[in-house]
């Protein structure tokens, strides 16, 4: 999450007037100074990751077509690498069912690992690759194939020792099914392509 310091704008003070002068005195028109932004700084072995950008949904992805959908896939799969980051799944959880096994036990390990001054490091996850055919399912979801690539995830004790390193996996296929309702793209479950 970004967090902007509050920088504080004192007025100069006022000129005094020379001696036997009876100008009034001015006071400086404050000016508007923009406050830094504090920057993004990924975990590490010296601790959590700081200031992580909230993905945001793209205008695109508000609606039900095959661009919508394809924009959407790759905004869920933002919204994951930002889980594995800070621990926050809470906008994940709001677009995902509980009825997806894959999605909870990520969820597990994200809020997990977050816990008792715990982190990980990495875990990043791209989307190289998001289709679809756009064409609706007897069971009311589409379907997106998604090509999907981690990073290596480091998990780290709250004393700053590693408890354990995994390799970066093999990219997968995976296949997402969602359903646009209420305005709004909805996972119900993501499953990996197998064959």
């Amino acid at each position: 999450m970004s967090v902007t310091a509050c920088s504080g704008g004192g007025a100069e003070p006022n000129a005094s007037p020379s001696a036997g002068t009876q100008s009034p005195s001015v006071s400086p028109t404050p000016s508007a100074t923009p406050s830094p932004t504090a920057s993004y700084k990924p975990a590490d072995a010296s601790g959590r990751a700081q200031n992580v950008p909230v993905p945001v949904l793209p205008e695109a992805a508000k609606l039900e077509t095959k661009e919508g959908l394809e924009a959407f896939a790759r905004y869920w799969f933002q919204l994951l690498s930002y889980g594995y980051e800070t621990g926050d799944t809470s906008r994940l959880l709001a677009i995902t069912s509980r009825e997806c096994r894959a999605c909870e036990r990520a969820k597990e390990v994200m809020t997990g690992w977050h816990e008792e001054r715990r982190w990980l490091a990495g875990g990043k996850t791209d989307t190289p690759s998001v289709s679809t055919t756009f064409l609706v399912a007897p069971d009311g979801n589409y379907q997106v194939a998604i090509q999907v690539s981690q990073t290596a995830i480091s998990y780290y004790n709250s004393d700053g020792t590693l408890h354990q390193a995994t390799p970066k996996p093999e990219d997968t296929g995976n296949l997402m099914l969602a359903a646009f309702r209420d305005g709004a793209w909805y996972v119900n479950n993501i499953q990996p392509i197998v064959g």
